[in-house]
This record gives structure tokens, C-alpha cells and sequence, in this order.
């Protein structure tokens, strides 16, 4: 595991501020969280086995790897330091479609999910900096339209599939697949952003004011 610093937002004087580790890779993640006003002071990606485990359903392994993640990052974490690990999970009924790395692996995904109706779930987990645990599963429900298969080669054409859960990313041209989706957006990109934002606060993290906003909400 690498821990790699990224530039924190100015802190208040006049308290200590909290420092954050960000256990994920994910470029979607990090921009979901600045879109708060939260900059992790570094970003410490968990190498994990993330194969699920025989008959393990959706939910199990959101919450399963979220908190391996986190604890993996978490073992590397200055003392002090609050631990954010996220995992998300696409699922069509008990079926867990993988993060896609092959053209033909995205299309089966595709072909699968076509007019019909899947859940995305991400598990978030969060350590403090005692050392306490908190976690929680966020669901989403998403519905495709039918896909034709020359809609299925455009997309494809477009390499947005590579390393996405499910084999698509609902915020570039996957969007038009979209007929209906319940729940939360941000979720489905990949942090669900309402959850994170009452984990960090209530331990104490601000959100920094963004793009010249006044204040940062309380």
C-alpha cells in the first residue's frame, strides 16, 4: 500500500484540524469529495483481494471490502488521522457483475443489464481517530433502457467501461441509458455523498467553504 499526499485545504487557527486519509484511487472518489469541500491530506489506495466469497450476496461484500479497505489504510495512517474507504457493487438480482477489463466482459454487462432493472451499492466505512468504526450501505436502484447492440459498440467505442463496476459510468454517455435510477446519484458514481458527509462531520471534520461560497455548511 502507497500513501500519496495531496494538497489539504487551509484549516482554521484557531483548532487543530483533523487529518483525512482517503483509502481509494478512484479519481471519481476524490472529485466527489471536493465537490463537498473535503481534500483528503493524502490518498492511501488498499490493494485487497476483492474476489467475493462463495454465495456472499451484494450487500455483504460492499460492506466486506469497505471495511478491509479501511483498515488496510488505516495500518498505515498517521496516529489521529480519520480513514474513509468506500466499495461499490453493481447487482442484477444475487448477481455480482465485476469491474470490467475487457471489451467482451463490459458487453455482457451491458447485455445483462439491458431494460432492466439493477442495484448499485456502495459500502462506506470510516475510521476515527480513537479508533472507532462506523459504517454504512447506501443502495441505489437504476433501471436501463433496451440497449441495441450498435448502442452497446458506441458506448464501448468510448472506453468509459474500463475498471467500472458493471461495465459503465452513469455520469459520462452511459446517462442516456438511464430510464430511471432511485435513490442516490452520487451514490452511483461511486461515493454516496449525503452518508459521507454526516460520517465526517459528525466526528468533527469540516467541509471547507467551495468555489467562494461564504461558509461551509454546519
Amino acid at each position: 500500500m502507497s500513501v500519496s499526499a495531496v494538497p489539504a485545504a487551509p484549516a482554521d487557527d484557531a483548532a487543530p484540524r483533523l487529518r483525512l486519509v482517503l483509502a481509494s484511487a478512484s479519481p471519481r472518489r476524490l472529485a466527489l469529495l471536493r465537490q463537498i469541500g473535503v481534500t483528503p491530506d493524502a490518498v492511501a489506495p488498499a490493494d485487497i483481494d476483492e474476489t467475493p466469497r462463495p454465495r456472499e450476496r451484494p450487500a455483504d461484500l460492499a460492506r466486506r471490502l469497505a471495511g478491509a479497505k479501511a483498515g488496510a489504510a488505516g495500518a498505515g495512517a498517521p496516529d489521529g488521522a480519520v480513514v474513509l474507504a468506500a466499495d461499490t457493487v453493481v447487482a442484477c438480482g444475487r448477481r455480482i457483475l465485476p469491474k470490467a477489463h475487457g471489451a467482451a466482459q463490459a458487453r455482457a454487462c451491458l447485455t445483462l443489464l439491458s431494460g432492466r432493472r439493477h442495484r448499485v451499492l456502495t459500502g462506506v466505512h470510516v475510521i476515527a481517530p480513537d479508533g472507532g468504526r462506523t459504517a454504512r450501505l447506501v443502495t441505489t436502484t437504476v433501471t436501463f433502457k433496451r440497449l441495441a447492440a450498435d448502442e452497446i459498440d458506441w458506448y464501448l467505442a468510448g472506453g468509459e467501461w474500463r475498471g467500472k463496476a458493471g461495465g459503465y459510468a452513469v455520469q459520462g454517455r452511459a446517462a442516456i441509458f438511464v430510464r430511471a435510477l432511485n435513490g442516490s446519484y452520487s451514490n452511483v458514481v461511486g461515493l454516496p455523498l449525503y452518508e459521507t458527509a454526516a460520517l465526517l462531520t459528525g466526528l468533527g471534520f469540516p467541509l471547507q467553504a467551495v468555489d467562494g461560497d461564504a461558509a461551509a455548511p454546519s
